[in-house]
């Protein structure tokens, strides 16, 4: 089948010059933008290729995996399936998407993508195979969290868009989920919007913070499109705009008796606080209750003390004492190490933004691959394993159609992950070789209480699958943290998590190695 050969039409071919034209771009009309274009130029250079190569229908299986956990941790918290089902579900190349394709010259001034080409993306649906792990899933290094398969030029043209969603969302989850933890049960409020990176960036965050824990949100559009509880008072500007602070207090819940937090360090903390009783108790007069009182600088947990006492001796027992000021795990971790009566934690720029570390480091490798008949194309050839090699043994990958069991212990703790190969049947009583050290193994039967993670969830780029509610993933999340034995969740030089390929894969793996080494 050479699909180069094919002839644009003349309607498509119209249309694309129509489009090209700057008086004529427009955005399109669907309900949902084309988001085709979110990808590197190389995918779509490779895309030409496959198919100018009459490659494009050959089948390949893509694993979306990272190599090393982030924040010097040991897990991951996955985060983004619901956001990478919805770029597929909707994914196709409009007619201005083609016309800007068709403006992109090579390095001899002609057109870089033929006409035929263009064509062929018009038309082309989407036809792959995703397996993933729900969101909410905690997740090792190496550890295949998206499958794909399908056309070798779809799947390249997905790659980039999916990691986008998966890496960030998942790197933030995963930082919720330490905060959350070093708060140690106590509610985490996600106030990150201002200090987000970008629109997209401020939203992806809120919904991936709540499946890492946080109780709730500042971000109120979050709070439309996901339904997460949304929270917040007032600002400084507030308490500024008014002659003083204990009037400003007291309009404040003349407007809204029903929502007062009050923020007491705009000028003298402990006067602020004194101010923020004084009105608590007209408040409580009026039937009203005073939900707390807000630090945000100063020595929060010597600030926290006193205003504590302070609230108790007023009468003010079950006021909450709200933090903010540049919080993360390690700094809540210091403030509960030194007594703070701290009990609602809000945290956002270095939540957000993962301050400490930017990104995750996923990647997405081919693991096989077989081809398809020129001349009949349900015709198939054999799958073949591919290894991509490197001098850095951790940038070496795993061949195979890949798949993940994870075992537990008799008290329900996981106590291990098998990567194992679709490709090769895995025997009841099988060898599992430490993926960090391969000179240790251990023998196990493969039945024994394991759990396949890579789950269904398109067909043939069709959804079969009822995603998790963003509840349900939050509540899977703070689940699987519980079923991790407590060193492993340490902040500093956890205990590494057992994860080891299956014999037969570990042998694949190393007769690939060595026939690929020069």
């Amino acid at each position: 089948m050479i699909v180069h050969t094919v002839p644009l039409s003349e309607t498509i071919h119209q249309t694309l010059h129509l489009f090209v034209k700057p008086e004529n771009r427009m955005i399109t009309t669907d309900s949902q933008a084309s988001l085709a274009l979110l990808t590197d130029l190389y995918q779509l250079t490779m895309a030409y290729g496959y198919w100018s190569r009459a490659k494009a229908e050959d089948t390949a299986v893509f694993h979306l995996f990272f190599r090393r956990s982030p924040f010097r941790g040991e897990y991951l918290v996955t985060a983004g399936l619901k956001p990478v089902v919805d770029f597929l579900s909707t994914f196709r190349f409009d007619a201005d998407d083609l016309a800007f394709l068709e403006t992109i010259e090579g390095n001899d001034g002609k057109p870089l993508f033929s006409m035929d080409f263009l064509g062929y993306l018009n038309t082309m649906k989407l036809s792959v195979d995703v397996d993933a792990v729900p969101e909410g899933t905690v997740m090792f290094p190496h550890e295949p969290l998206l499958r794909i398969s399908g056309p070798i030029l779809q799947c390249q043209l997905l790659e980039t868009a999916l990691l986008n969603i998966i890496n960030f969302q998942s790197l933030i989850a995963t930082k919720a989920s330490r905060i959350c933890r070093a708060a140690k049960g106590q509610p985490v409020l996600e106030f990150g919007l201002r200090r987000a990176q970008g629109i997209d960036g401020a939203l992806a965050a809120s919904r991936a913070a709540y499946i890492g824990g946080c109780a709730a949100t500042s971000n109120v559009l979050a709070g439309k499109r996901f339904g997460i509880p949304v929270k917040g008072t007032h600002a400084h500007s507030w308490v500024m705009s008014f002659d003083d602070e204990l009037t400003a207090f007291r309009e404040y819940a003349a407007a809204m008796p029903n929502n007062c937090v009050f923020l007491v360090d705009t000028y003298d903390t402990i006067d602020g606080v004194r101010h923020a009783i004084q009105v608590g108790k007209h408040l409580k007069e009026a039937g009203h209750k005073m939900v707390g009182i807000r630090l945000d600088s100063g020595d929060l947990a010597s600030l926290s003390i006193t205003a504590r006492q302070m609230l108790d001796e007023a009468g003010f027992a079950d006021a909450a004492i709200v933090a903010s000021n540049d919080l993360d795990e390690r700094l809540i971790e210091s403030l509960q190490a030194q007594g703070s009566q701290i009990n609602i934690w809000g945290v956002g720029t270095k939540l957000v933004t993962a301050y400490d570390q930017p990104a995750l480091g996923g990647v997405y490798k081919l693991g096989a691959i077989r081809k398809a008949s020129a001349e009949n194309s349900t015709v198939i050839e054999d799958w073949q394993h591919r290894l991509k090699l490197s001098e850095q043994p951790i940038k070496t990958s795993t061949p195979g159609i890949l798949q993940v069991r994870r075992f537990r212990d008799a008290h329900g703790f996981f106590s291990g992950d098998m990567i194992w190969n679709l490709l090769q049947p895995v025997a009841n009583d099988v060898t599992i070789v430490d993926l960090a050290n391969p000179t240790r193994s251990h023998r196990m039967n493969a039945q024994d209480s394991g759990e396949d993670l890579l789950q269904p969830v398109l067909r043939n780029g069709q959804v079969v699958a009822d995603l998790p509610s963003l509840d349900e993933a939050r509540s899977r999340a703070q689940r699987e943290l519980q079923q991790l034995h407590p060193p492993v969740l340490r902040f500093d030089n956890p205990e590494r998590y057992r994860v080891g390929l299956e014999g037969s894969l570990h042998d694949l793996k190393s007769r690939m190695i060595a026939e690929a080494t020069p």
